[in-house]
């Protein structure tokens, strides 16, 4: 995982490790995880926003790029939430390709941003809620 940053208590050896899942830098796919560790331990995950990416033109035949969670999958039990800054797709628009592989996580968001994205799973049927 690239562009990782990790923030260090000298005390009580906590650490918030901060690294995105998705695009950095372009306006494409959002998605971070901030994961607070004691001793090295994972204690909690916290992610902001599931944005979508769009193809370049040397991916041929790809319609939509969406966020990597692979790394999440055997950690579903320490996520916290998913919250939502704001409801551009750069920021909710993977929200029905990856909520299937993370159910049961709570969300998120303004009440606008919560409408955005509650109409993006509308129209794939999911009826999950966003807080």
């Amino acid at each position: 995982m690239p562009h990782k940053i990790f923030f260090r208590s000298n005390q009580d050896k906590e650490t918030v490790r901060l690294f995105p899942l998705g695009g950095i830098g372009n306006v494409t796919k959002n998605m971070y995880v901030y994961e607070y560790r004691i001793d090295g331990k994972l204690i909690d995950i916290l992610l902001v926003d599931c944005g979508i990416g769009f193809p370049d033109e040397q991916m041929y035949g790809v319609d939509l790029v969406v966020p990597d969670v692979s790394y999440l999958q055997d950690k579903k039990d320490k996520i916290r939430g998913l919250v939502f800054t704001h409801g551009h797709d750069d920021h909710i628009g993977a929200l029905p390709y990856t909520l299937p592989k993370l159910p049961s996580i709570p969300m998120f968001a303004t009440k606008l941003t919560a409408a955005f994205a509650e109409l993006k799973l509308k129209e794939f049927g999911i009826g999950a809620r966003i807080k």
